[in-house]
């Protein structure tokens, strides 16, 4: 069995190439321009972690992967316009550095060269493999909207918050790991529990997420920390603060995100640190990690075989970026 490490060399060395012609250099050189600053590749190495668990690698899962990966930039360049956000790991974004109207192009045509690298397949898992990319590709748009509803409403439950997390985050990450669980043989039934397991990890790698946004160091995280405390992003961190909160904490709060003050984050994250969100925020993590564990567990391979993806749950959850 191969590592997450080595997995990513082996994945790297197939994707590390121009994935776009040349010309016209104003369209393709801003899609390529998001591969080539980085990311863990973490979704298109779950495809290989997916097959691997189950048989060897098929040269199949390769154009999966690669598909997936262009697809996930794809949203990350569109979710970067909608958010105004000025950096993506640590470097400007698409629409920063090249213009909106390219880089909904550049994202347009990452989506289209997504499918073709899926019509590179064998017909024997193609409908299958196609079934579940659109599947995932489908409730990511319907994850970034609702994230975006959630935006004009004053009030969003927990519930309401994981659902919507679990479109927009968790279900490429399952839906990675399903797929390549597909090309190695998996029945049905395992199929489902490694599916479980990357969306349970998907959901408290998303806690993780909205912790570091807000208490990150943004050296070490990439992106502006407080980001969603600007956009009033609904996050688990503050739909938490406004369920525990005194009602003067409250009043505070709303009046915070209604607003623009100078100090409007560090005014919210000592409301934060007040109710004692960061401590609840590390043990809800904790708990949708015990769950993929458990979903991990239930799938039918040798326990020596599911070593790397107990090692990649670890990883995942204990980053600082």
């Amino acid at each position: 069995m191969f590592s997450f490490t080595e997995l990513s060399s082996l994945f790297e060395q197939h994707f590390n190439k121009r994935q776009f012609p040349v010309s016209p250099a104003n369209l393709y050189d801003p899609a390529q321009y998001i591969l080539q600053i980085g990311g863990k590749r973490v979704r298109p190495v779950c495809v290989l972690m997916g097959n691997e668990l189950f048989g060897e690698i098929d040269p199949d899962a390769y154009h999966v992967a690669t598909a997936i990966e262009l697809f996930h930039n794809f949203s990350l360049i569109h979710d970067d316009i909608m958010d105004k956000a000025p950096l993506r790991r640590g470097m400007e974004t698409v629409h920063s550095k090249y213009g909106e109207s390219t880089a909904l192009l550049a994202g347009d045509v990452m989506m289209v060269q997504a499918y073709d690298n899926l019509n590179q397949i064998k017909p024997l898992h193609l409908q299958k493999i196609l079934f579940h990319f659109n599947k995932s590709a489908k409730e990511v748009c319907e994850g970034q909207q609702l994230d975006m509803d959630f935006e004009q409403r004053d009030n969003v439950t927990m519930e309401e918050y994981v659902n919507m997390i679990t479109l927009k985050t968790s279900v490429l990450l399952a839906g990675s790991m399903q797929v390549g669980a597909i090309l190695g043989g998996a029945g049905e039934g395992n199929q489902q529990h490694i599916y479980n397991f990357g969306k349970n990890l998907g959901i408290a790698f998303q806690v993780q997420d909205d912790y570091l946004d807000a208490f990150g160091d943004p050296e070490k995280f990439g992106k502006q920390v407080g980001g969603d405390i600007l956009s009033n992003k609904k996050t688990f961190l503050l739909i938490h603060a406004l369920d525990v909160a005194s009602a003067t904490q409250k009043e505070e709060l709303k009046n915070l995100l209604s607003g623009n003050a100078p100090d409007k984050v560090a005014s919210v994250l000592q409301i934060f640190r007040d109710c004692k969100v960061d401590e609840w925020a590390a043990e809800l993590k904790e708990k949708y990690f015990q769950e993929a564990l458990k979903n991990l567990e239930d799938i039918a391979v040798s326990s020596s075989r599911k070593n790397e993806l107990r090692k990649l749950a670890e990883y995942l959850l204990q980053r600082e970026s």
